[in-house]
């Protein structure tokens, strides 16, 4: 079986696939502190659950990080608990896709899976919308090269800055109110944080498909995408675990 973990800036999921299923996953949050002994008792507490023995049924691991420290160690955990070494998303990994980006180093090691996994269920062009401590915009050609996209706040950090500059405004729960005018002050910030983000989302994908041209499938990812995705006009596609299936398929494409 195959350990898949996608660290984010705010949360780590964790999948386990037996051949191209995903049979398990579970998220925990991020944190620089965690050690290698401790990230992988958390692991194998997580597997121990599931009926499942780490060390007794675990043959890889991927990795794909956009916080070093962690990624460091994902590293030394593999090699001192499991006896081989870790898949990890960084120059000199096969991906099967090209980036023509200015910077390709630059990238996100998660705008990276989303686009091989995004090109390899759908054909054409592609935007993946991931839904994180930021929203990524990430467009994938026909031909599947990864040529860019866009990062936005994401809608959580947002509402969280607001609330905290503005003295009289509470915290709100982030789902669509009943109309988009809102009669309380409660339902307005509602409205505003929903359709606000809806809008935004609609916009930037509709720029972006654009430059792409022809048929475009847009794809929502991400922990943050059901506050909004019922306000988009623009996802033909939704699945909140497209970022380990992508690293699945760069494991298979490095053994």
């Amino acid at each position: 079986m195959l350990l898949a973990i996608d660290v984010g800036n705010s949360n780590t999921v964790v999948g386990v696939f037996d051949g191209d299923d995903l049979v398990e996953h579970w998220r925990l949050s991020t944190d620089v502190e965690r050690t290698p002994d401790e990230f992988v008792l958390a692991l194998a507490g997580f597997l121990g659950f599931a009926g499942l023995d780490l060390r007794a049924e675990i043959d890889g691991v991927v990795a794909g990080s956009v916080v070093p420290p962690v990624t460091e160690v994902v590293r030394e955990m593999t090699q001192r608990y499991l006896p081989f070494a870790p898949v990890i998303v960084e120059p000199g990994v096969r991906t099967g896709i090209s980036l023509r980006h200015d910077h390709p180093k630059d990238i996100g090691a998660d705008r990276i899976v989303n686009a091989v996994a995004a090109h390899a269920r759908f054909p054409g062009a592609a935007i993946v919308v991931d839904f994180g401590t930021a929203t990524s915009f990430d467009a994938v050609s026909a031909d599947g090269a990864f040529v860019g996209g866009a990062i936005a706040p994401g809608v959580h950090i947002s509402a969280e800055a607001l609330v905290q500059r503005a003295a009289r405004l509470p915290k709100v729960e982030t789902v669509a109110p009943p109309s988009p005018i809102g009669r309380s002050t409660v339902t307005a910030l509602q409205s505003g944080i929903v359709y606000g983000f809806a809008g935004q989302v609609d916009g930037i994908v509709r720029r972006i498909a654009g430059e792409l041209g022809g048929d475009v499938t847009t794809i929502a990812t991400g922990g943050g995408a059901p506050a909004v995705l019922a306000a988009c006009e623009t996802i033909d596609d939704h699945d909140p675990w497209l970022t380990l299936d992508g690293l699945r398929l760069i494991w298979q494409r490095n053994q």
